[in-house]
């Protein structure tokens, strides 16, 4: 997968702006086989933006496309037998395209690795056909009508509630944890994960009042940089976190676009920004800093800026789900509090 949707679709999808501890207390991962865990019993009937889904009783065998799917199934004690590669071109810690937080719920399982499925060309029917699911998960991902029509004849297919790549973190969980039976421990892990939010930022003072989003930004060519709407997750996350957006970030969100490209000549329109989020690394920095337009805004200026990799677990934890959140969560408060502090 790509950096850029999710980079700009990962809302997250189309050409790749997507990208990216265990179980929580509600739903110990390792509290039921995943057979045990997996089989509803009785037929279950889910609604979604592309048609209404019935998944048969005794459903066993899962498999997820799109993004953090998977991580909802692990954290209520199911492992699906295949999921979409989550890395930007399968940089996972054993190459096998999964980030640690997924691996470490299969290992507490006690479950085999899943079949990964090849996102280079979109949706790898094949693959997903050969695991012979029970029930594909997608209420995190950019499926077609077509990619819907093709699937449903491999399993019963759950897709997005709404809009393609822009379905909040809760909503995924709550959809995919009703498709599979567990419509109330769903729920119960969102309340979770909403918890260990508030606990991580309970102390926390230098959001208040100060407004943040995420930006994309290619070191090669700062000529045009790009803001996520408040709509994508991890815009969104940053407003979970206790951050107010920038004026951009909600007008992009309301016309219905999953971000906005800003040219550097009208680096101003960002002068509200005061902690700006963006994949890259120290070199990046030095280089917004240094830049004759984007180095006059204040943030910019004051160092005010939260860098988190490219590729790696850490840059894939903040599109959240169901368990890269409380992987990352301690990490990146921490981060950002430092660059809240320098804001004036």
């Amino acid at each position: 997968m790509s950096a850029r949707p999710i980079l700009a679709t990962l809302a997250l999808a189309g050409t790749a702006l997507l990208l990216a501890s265990c179980g929580s207390e509600a739903a110990p991962a390792g509290s039921q086989t995943p057979a045990e865990s997996a089989a509803p019993s009785e037929d279950i009937t889910v609604e979604h933006a592309l048609g209404t889904t019935t998944i048969p009783a005794g459903a066993e065998r899962v498999a997820s496309v799109g993004w953090g799917n998977q991580d909802v199934a692990l954290a209520l004690g199911i492992a699906p037998v295949g999921a979409d590669d989550q890395t930007w071109s399968m940089t996972g810690d054993d190459g096998l395209g999964l980030y640690d937080w997924t691996l470490d719920a299969y290992d507490e399982l006690g479950a085999e690795k899943p079949v990964i499925f090849d996102t280079t060309d979109g949706v790898d029917f094949e693959a997903i056909a050969d695991t012979a699911p029970d029930v594909i998960l997608a209420a995190y991902s950019g499926l077609t009508e077509d990619d819907y029509a093709t699937l449903s004849k491999i399993a019963p297919t759950v897709a997005y509630p709404d809009i393609p790549w822009y379905t909040p973190w809760r909503d995924a969980i709550k959809l995919d944890a009703e498709a599979l039976g567990k419509k109330a421990e769903g729920e119960a892990l969102v309340a979770d994960l909403d918890a260990q939010i508030a606990d991580a930022t309970a102390d926390i003072t230098s959001f208040e009042g100060k407004k943040a989003a995420f930006f994309y930004v290619n070191p090669a060519d700062l000529s045009t940089i790009s803001i996520y709407a408040t709509g994508d997750s991890r815009t969104a996350f940053l407003g979970d976190l206790g951050f107010d957006w920038p004026q951009l970030a909600v007008d992009t969100s309301d016309s219905g676009a999953f971000y906005a490209d800003i040219a550097a000549e009208n680096a101003d329109v960002l002068a509200d920004v005061d902690v700006f989020v963006m994949y890259g690394d120290e070199d990046l920095v030095k280089a917004f800093q240094s830049d004759p337009l984007w180095g006059t805004l204040d943030a910019v200026k004051n160092g005010a800026i939260v860098t988190m990799g490219s590729g790696d677990a850490l840059s894939g934890s903040v599109t959240p789900t169901a368990l890269s959140i409380p992987w990352m969560l301690d990490t990146y408060v921490g981060m950002l509090d430092d660059a809240a502090s320098l804001a004036e």
